[in-house]
């Protein structure tokens, strides 16, 4: 692959809906003289509740679109994605540097409470790659684990239900059996395993106990995309604030409509561009 480290280029970011969206918003408050790229792979959203074998094909045709465009950087915005597709990004598209989310995600829980019990809900497809369990007890070899399958809450954020008795009803059914799994000590950690789950941090702080605390990692991603992008001396020079370009395969209106909300940003204007993406295999599947 012919990889241009030219620092003007955009920085990729891909995520199987708008839940990247919380990524993006950190990553822009982060870097704001850089460029972006977000492509929202809308038309094949859930990505969580797909095969591996699937969501390893799309991940890889999401991300040759945004490479084809031409990026300095990839940035794997959804952790369903990111559990099971990264290797095979960073093989098939190698030398362009790509960034998953469990790995920042991760790190940060442990920096937040260094012991306690760690509770992650994120879709069944991340629950089912085991990939924070692996990660956690890589560095906290003794850490108390439990991840637990939240996938309709994906399609609560997409359809901008974000608060209100009725969602923290649902939310509170979700999570009652988790709290029952986990040990009760002084403090846990809840970890938001999805970049959709974000949105509804304030419904789930109304239906949690007081010793939790809930860990929202998009920063975390943030702080690993700067790294990155000044160890290969990527970082955009430039002194005016960066362009960015929406991408959807499908649904304008609804994402023009429930995406300010993931960016915090209610008075902002989307104009995303409607895109189809060519379907590739992926030599690595």
């Amino acid at each position: 692959m012919n990889f241009k480290t030219d620092t003007t280029l955009p920085i990729g970011v891909f995520d199987s809906g708008m839940g990247g969206l919380t990524v993006l918003n950190a990553l822009m408050q982060l870097l704001p003289n850089e460029n972006f790229i977000y492509l929202g792979d809308t038309a094949r959203l859930p990505y969580g509740t797909k095969s591996k074998d699937t969501v390893i094909h799309y991940s890889y045709n999401a991300s040759k679109h945004l490479i084809d465009r031409g990026i300095k950087l990839l940035v794997v915005a959804c952790n369903t994605a990111s559990s099971v597709a990264l290797e095979t990004l960073e093989r098939d598209f190698y030398p362009v540097p790509v960034i998953g989310v469990i790995q920042p995600s991760a790190e940060m829980t442990l920096t937040q409470l260094p012991e306690g019990p760690i509770a992650v809900i994120a879709t069944e497809g991340t629950v089912k790659s085991r990939a924070y369990t692996q990660t956690i007890l890589k560095q906290s070899p003794n850490r108390e684990v439990i991840e637990w399958p939240c996938s309709l809450l994906v399609a609560l954020a997409e359809e901008g239900w974000h608060s209100g008795p009725l969602v923290e009803d649902i939310i509170e059914h979700m999570l009652t059996p988790l709290w029952q799994q986990l040990d009760n000590p002084a403090q846990k950690a809840l970890l938001l395993g999805c970049t959709h789950f974000p949105v509804l941090k304030s419904a789930i702080q109304k239906v949690i106990d007081q010793n939790t605390i809930i860990i929202d990692s998009a920063f975390s991603v943030a702080d690993a995309v700067l790294a990155r992008l000044t160890a290969n001396n990527l970082v955009n020079q430039q002194s005016t604030c960066g362009k960015i370009q929406y991408l959807v395969t499908d649904g304008i209106e609804r994402f023009q409509r429930v995406g300010k909300f993931f960016l915090d940003s209610r008075n902002q204007v989307l104009s995303p561009e409607l895109v189809s993406i060519n379907i590739i295999k992926s030599t690595q599947t």
